[in-house]
């Protein structure tokens, strides 16, 4: 092997490759470039489990929901109007999917499990509720926004574009999502 060729094989290894900007990246993706599109995704990857997991407290139903979430958005990326919204677009087909996860899951419920549920009062939470738990008693549309804005720090306008709501809407539910967690914990720690 002549000092040339050993020369472009190891340059052919060890040539960088191309970075593209998270905009760049939804563009190439949209024109149907799969590598572009599983680097889009890596880069979410965490983002997108720890969302699933806060909701469902559950890693197999967490990695079902997040492949779920990343088959649809393959499937229906050259739809995303504004390459700089994927984040948004992607949380929203994540909880979309949640949402439907829960549905179907209630829907199959036992009427006992309900029956259950329907007598739930603040006075028999565990004795050591913490915030996950605080959390989970809140319903849905208190829920979303309180894991959007504390856990992964999105603006009240990011919230409202994930949501699809106004966005005083999202503040209204903020504060009331904040106000009922802090009765939940205070009854607790009074308990």
């Amino acid at each position: 092997m002549t000092k040339s060729n050993i020369i472009k094989k190891v340059h052919f290894f060890t040539r960088s490759k191309k970075t593209y900007t998270e905009e760049e990246l939804v563009k190439n993706s949209q024109y149907g470039d799969d590598d572009c599109f599983e680097e889009l995704i890596d880069m979410y990857e965490k983002y997108l489990y720890k969302m699933a997991f806060l909701y469902v407290k559950n890693e197999h139903d967490a990695l079902d929901i997040y492949q779920e979430t990343v088959l649809k958005a393959y499937m229906n990326i050259s739809k995303l109007q504004n390459a700089k919204l994927f984040k948004t677009w992607v949380t929203r087909i994540l909880i979309n999917n949640i949402n439907t996860k829960n549905r179907h899951y209630n829907k199959f419920q036992d009427e006992e499990n309900e029956d259950c549920i329907g007598d739930f009062t603040y006075s028999n939470i565990e004795e050591r509720l913490d915030l996950y738990d605080a959390i989970d008693v809140l319903e849905e549309k208190y829920r979303t926004p309180i894991i959007l804005q504390y856990f992964y720090d999105l603006t009240i306008e990011q919230i409202s574009e994930i949501i699809n709501c106004n966005e005083n809407t999202v503040k209204t539910n903020l504060r009331r999502a904040k106000k009922k967690m802090y009765d939940v914990l205070k009854e607790e720690k009074n308990a």
